[in-house]
């Protein structure tokens, strides 16, 4: 092994569903040159699929070192961990039980190094949550397959971008459920997450947080909902009352229609589309999902499979790179609140 760069953040990233647009993505954004001054990036997956779209694409500029285990990391170079040695029938656009299965491979193995501290961070391609669907993975997307493999039960999915970072009380359930799934325990819980990120994660001491309410108008007095009134409000007076600096519950049309959003650190969202609508529409080219409340960091980019761009040389690499860079950063942050010494 390579010990010259040997404090340097080790990045695993999985490769996602292989006919979506996560390998293109993937090797766009590693063939950035500032990456290896940062950190020491691992693609889980194989060389046959990354050499596939690096031909398809005529990313020629890209290189990197393969591996079949990280004793054999080169922290000078882009690796390629080898996790299977068969070639896989390569269906660029197409969802199909392949990619799902390949998917799963690479996340298992990232995730399985990254609990065991063989790896720093994991950055997870984008998966469809329909074709990965398994005996082994039966769950709505790749935040709760964390937190259960972690054994974590608070945790919270947070879209940081450099406009806004906002979490989720709700996430991948249907709306019709937001409202019995809402509580005062699981706000409070949803909100003390998104706190303690925003201190050890993003180094903000005193996070201003902005909570927005469920209904239109934010209930209008409960003219519109009681949900403000008799769930929202209360936990936010019982957190103001600990010294903490959180606002609302506000209208979510007026607090992003007058960009309130920039006078936070956080904002606290009811459910998914609350946070996502307005999230992608100001951040969508370098915004960032982040799984906050794990014992270990994981990012991923904003975005999906993309499958009719596949294949196009069109997929833009922007959020890849940024959540990239902020897994490295995130566990730098950590490492400089633990007091150990990072290499810049």
């Amino acid at each position: 092994m390579d010990k010259s760069k040997k404090n340097k953040p080790v990045v695993g990233i999985t490769l996602g569903d292989i006919n979506g647009i996560g390998p293109e993505v993937i090797i766009k954004a590693l063939e950035d040159s500032r990456i290896l001054k940062f950190m020491t990036p691992v693609i889980y997956g194989s060389s046959k699929v990354v050499s596939y779209y690096r031909k398809a694409l005529d990313l020629s500029d890209f290189n990197y070192h393969q591996i079949k285990d990280l004793g054999q990391l080169f922290h000078r170079k882009v690796n390629v961990y080898n996790l299977w040695e068969e070639t896989v029938e390569i269906k660029m656009g197409e969802e199909n039980e392949t990619g799902g299965k390949y998917a799963f491979l690479s996340l298992k193995a990232a995730v399985a190094d990254l609990k065991e501290g063989k790896i720093d961070a994991v950055v997870t391609a984008p998966i469809s949550k329909n074709n990965i669907q398994s005996e082994e993975f039966k769950f709505p997307g790749h935040t709760e397959y964390l937190a259960e493999t972690f054994g974590v039960k608070d945790h919270l999915m947070l879209m940081a971008g450099d406009k806004m970072k906002i979490g989720l009380v709700t996430g991948h359930i249907p709306l019709k459920a937001v409202v019995s799934a809402l509580g005062k325990e699981l706000i409070l819980k949803k909100l003390s997450v998104l706190d303690s990120t925003l201190k050890n994660d993003f180094g903000i001491k005193k996070p201003r947080i902005a909570v927005l309410g469920l209904n239109p108008h934010a209930g209008e007095n409960g003219l519109l909902g009681n949900e403000e009134r008799d769930v929202i409000s209360p936990v936010l007076k019982e957190w103001k009352d600990k010294g903490n600096l959180v606002f609302g519950p506000f209208p979510s049309d007026g607090f992003f229609g007058t960009l309130m959003h920039a006078k936070y650190d956080g904002v606290l969202a009811m459910y998914h589309d609350q946070a996502l609508i307005p999230f992608k529409t100001l951040c969508f080219e370098t915004g960032v999902n982040y799984t906050a409340g794990l014992p270990a960091v994981r990012t991923s980019p904003d975005h999906g499979t993309a499958y009719s761009l596949v294949g196009k040389n069109e997929a833009s690499e922007s959020s890849m790179r940024e959540a990239i860079f902020m897994a490295a950063d995130i566990v730098k942050q950590r490492r400089m609140n633990a007091g150990e010494e990072t290499e810049d």
